[in-house]
């Protein structure tokens, strides 16, 4: 692991970043960014990525890599274009998709948001192939979205972690379903702090989480608003392996946030964004698919043993959701 002015570096950029943007497309779009990401069968690297037009619509079209970095395939028309006549919460878009590959379906399940004229709301489509998709629906109304399923059943339950939004702010919660269709036993799973904190207010699921064989590794978003607009960085919390409902550690620090220019400078600049990521055959090296500025497409890589090393190191035990007196004193939280 690097350190940089005493901070450890968990992620090292790509020297090639960003891998895909605008120019590398077939036909016009305005920005590609915040791509979801799954190594198929046969090794090849495919990234989801949100396209943005001049409308200010967004589709997802697929690109296909040997080795994850160069040499991008993009498929010559979008691969999952809004079908607000038969789906009219797509009607302004879709964005954001979040890969997870089911094992009990033999499929890949994509969450991704759906932009209705009530608000953003998750909706998730299952595919064999990325070219025809099986469309469940709205499966979280609005206002919620930064959505990832597990990749197996707990209790019987499929679990998927989401994030609404309420005037008491903006948590992660989880919840459970028996056939993907239908959702409840909604949970609160990871609340934002408050105050001063870098990930007050508004936090939200990065990623899908990653397993390991201490516990379910969630890299997130915290959102700081400042006079000039808002500011994205990347903490971390590990759950347990068996109950992903448990917060084990959340980190304290974040441990990524906006540093070059083509992180800075964009769209929406200050802002990274990730949405998947892929594991070597070592089983530890971890590639980091990320959405920079809302304008292209980057990749950092990392290594399991390093972010598990850095959670144990920097993480705690009062994690927002417990509500004890020591946490509320913590997180800044009012007590009257």
């Amino acid at each position: 692991m690097n350190v940089l002015n005493g901070f450890d570096i968990l992620f090292d950029r790509h020297p090639k970043n960003p891998i895909l943007d605008a120019r590398d497309w077939p036909y016009p779009v305005h920005t590609v960014f915040n791509p979801a990401a799954t190594r198929l069968q046969d090794g090849t690297t495919l990234l989801l990525c949100r396209c943005e037009d001049r409308r200010g619509f967004s589709h997802l079209t697929a690109a296909r890599s040997l080795n994850g970095v160069d040499g991008w395939i993009v498929d010559k028309t979008p691969t999952l274009m809004p079908d607000p006549d038969n789906h009219p919460e797509e009607l302004w878009g879709i964005e954001d998709p979040r890969i997870t590959f089911v094992e009990e379906l033999n499929a890949y399940a994509v969450t991704y948001t759906a932009f209705s004229k009530s608000g953003p709301g998750v909706s998730l489509a299952v595919t064999k192939d990325f070219v025809t998709f099986e469309r469940h629906g709205l499966v979280m109304q609005p206002d919620d979205k930064d959505a990832a399923l597990l990749p197996r059943r707990f209790n019987g339950e499929f679990l998927m972690i989401h994030r609404p939004v309420s005037e008491q702010g903006a948590h992660m919660w989880i919840s459970s379903s028996p056939d993907l269709r239908n959702w409840g036993s909604h949970k609160l799973l990871l609340p934002a702090r408050r105050g001063g904190w870098w990930d007050a207010n508004k936090i939200g699921l990065s990623p899908p989480p990653i397993e390991t064989s201490e516990g379910w590794l969630v890299i997130y978003h915290g959102v700081r608003h400042h006079a000039s607009g808002s500011l994205y960085r990347l903490g971390m919390a590990l759950f347990d392996l068996n109950d992903p409902s448990v917060c084990l550690l959340r980190g304290e620090p974040w441990f990524m946030g906006p540093e070059t220019d083509y992180e800075r400078i964009g769209d929406v600049g200050y802002v990274i964004f990730p949405g998947g990521y892929t594991i070597a055959e070592d089983g530890d090296t971890i590639n980091l698919y990320y959405g920079a500025a809302d304008t292209a497409v980057c990749l950092a890589r990392g290594c399991i043993s390093e972010m598990l090393t850095w959670i144990k190191t920097y993480g705690t035990t009062m994690t927002g959701v417990a509500g004890l007196a020591a946490e509320r004193v913590q997180l800044s939280t009012p007590t009257i």
